[in-house]
């Protein structure tokens, strides 16, 4: 998958707080993520159920690589690697930002993680962009929960290749100033 970022953005920032830190994905982590994504349940909502099996994760991982938007997730206190996540551009739509191909540990599900992981990762594409957009496959009901959480809106179903071929998604927009407003709102959980 071939990426074309707008110009001024970048893909592979290092992005920081007091729980997570975001750093560009390199070959170094691949056991790490490895071990992170060997669950079974992390992927039960993902269209790939297999990808906890090292056979079908090494090439995604190979995938996630060559992206040149992915971040390895690093729980700041145990530095332990808990996951992924990446921007990308929309296929249909290129001028779109996008958040996904993220998967966290299920120990870290439930809590402030997604929240904090998705807060960093909004704050960079806000300070260009006034949207953000995520595909979520159809039957991924948790991530479309989380997603809804942040304040994203359901716009539109579109078949897009974002990887692995042509699949169906569901398209996901959150704009700055529902971010914003979400913000305000008090903590519903591990959205």
């Amino acid at each position: 998958m071939s990426l074309n970022f707008p110009e001024g953005f970048d893909p592979q920032p290092t992005l920081m707080d007091d729980l997570l830190e975001l750093r560009p994905l390199t070959l170094d982590d691949r056991d790490a993520l490895a071990d992170a994504a060997s669950d079974p349940a992390v992927w039960a909502g993902h269209p790939n159920k297999d990808r906890y099996r090292t056979d079908v994760f090494q090439p995604y991982f190979a995938s996630l690589l060559a992206m040149g938007g992915c971040l390895v997730i690093v729980d700041r206190l145990t530095r332990d690697v808990i996951g992924c996540s990446a921007f990308y551009t929309d296929t249909n739509a290129p001028s779109r930002l996008s958040i996904g191909f993220t998967f966290l540990t299920c120990a870290y599900w439930g809590g402030p993680t997604n929240r904090a992981l998705k807060r960093l990762m909004l704050e960079h594409i806000y300070a260009l962009s006034a949207e953000a957009w995520f595909h979520i496959a159809p039957d991924n009901l948790r991530s479309q929960a989380a997603t809804a959480k942040l304040g994203a809106v359901l716009m539109h179903e579109d078949t897009m290749d974002i990887g692995g071929g042509p699949q169906r998604w569901k398209c996901y927009c959150l704009t700055r100033e529902a971010w914003t407003a979400a913000q305000s709102l008090p903590s519903r959980g591990g959205g």
